[in-house]
């Protein structure tokens, strides 16, 4: 069974003037539960992450920061929305939910959460409304619980993950890779394992042939489980994407990658990430792809 982690602190609502579209996170649940493509029972509410597992990944420091709402208002600024005590909540819950997703995958192939993709947090920083890395913080924990031995990490957000490369560079048994825009946030870019810079305008048949060239080279890494980052950022609608990809390309990306892992017998767990086209139906169409595309893949 495919199971989808989901918490109604997912879709706390920001303070006013805020852009980022937390609506999203409560309106995809309920379109695939009226859509019938998911029941009740696939979805699953973590619980709050611990602080052990919290420090496998980013520093003690900044965590403490975080946990009691001392984060230099620089700092803030930089994540992107003042910080609180039930966004620090919700970050640990997203955390947890990978997590979680990370073993269900194990069990079922596939998990998801309808939130997370928070790449940008690096070991002792947070950026572009990312907190802390949820992908990170799970990839941590399979390895140093014995779940799992070489990782792969599949970022296809528009902007590169640069908080994840920063997090694993010089760890051999995790492979970073992010296809993003090149001339997007984050400006100062951090090396991963590989990186594919995509010009602006970039549409769907050099992105998807970009794409395709790299899985023989992932497969060189010999990976036992996958993160996949499925970011809808770069649909041409998107408000902060400055790519041209169309909803249906965005699907086949989606199908390319999680086949990629079934053929190969990868697990893989998939956060949701970015997507701020200005319509909300144009973002929870093009995510709900990806966990249509999934279960068809993997049921």
């Amino acid at each position: 069974m495919v199971k989808i982690a989901w918490h109604p602190l997912f879709a706390y609502p920001l303070p006013e003037g805020h852009r980022f579209p937390m609506l999203k996170y409560e309106l995809i649940p309920e379109q695939l539960l009226h859509q019938g493509f998911i029941s009740r029972r696939n979805l699953f509410a973590p619980d709050k992450l611990c602080e052990d597992v919290i420090l496998l990944t980013h520093e003690n420091e900044y965590w403490q920061q975080l946990k009691n709402l001392t984060l230099p208002a620089k700092e803030q600024r930089r994540i992107g929305f003042p910080l609180t005590e039930q966004l620090v909540e919700r970050e640990i819950r997203i955390a947890q939910g990978t997590i979680d997703g990370a073993i269900y995958a194990k069990q079922f192939g596939i998990a998801f959460n309808v939130a997370g993709g928070t790449h940008h947090a690096g070991s002792n920083w947070g950026e572009g409304f990312c907190l802390l890395n949820d992908q990170a913080i799970a990839a941590n924990y399979l390895l140093n619980n014995g779940f799992a031995s070489r990782i792969l990490i599949i970022d296809l957000d528009v902007h590169q993950g640069n908080g994840t490369a920063e997090i694993f560079n010089g760890e051999p048994r995790v492979f970073t890779f992010s296809m993003h825009g090149d001339k997007n946030f984050p400006f100062r870019k951090e090396q991963s394992d590989l990186d594919i810079a995509l010009q602006d305008g970039t549409e769907d048949e050099m992105y998807l042939n970009k794409l395709n060239s790299c899985f023989p080279l992932l497969l060189k890494h010999n990976p036992d489980f996958v993160f996949y980052l499925s970011g809808v950022d770069v649909l041409k609608s998107d408000n902060l994407g400055k790519l041209g990809l169309s909803k249906s390309a965005c699907l086949e990306r989606d199908r390319m990658v999680l086949q990629f892992c079934k053929n190969n017998s990868l697990p893989v767990q998939v956060s949701m990430g970015g997507g701020y086209s200005p319509d909300i139906k144009d973002i929870v169409d093009a995510h709900c792809n990806t966990f249509k595309v999934g279960i068809d893949i993997f049921e």
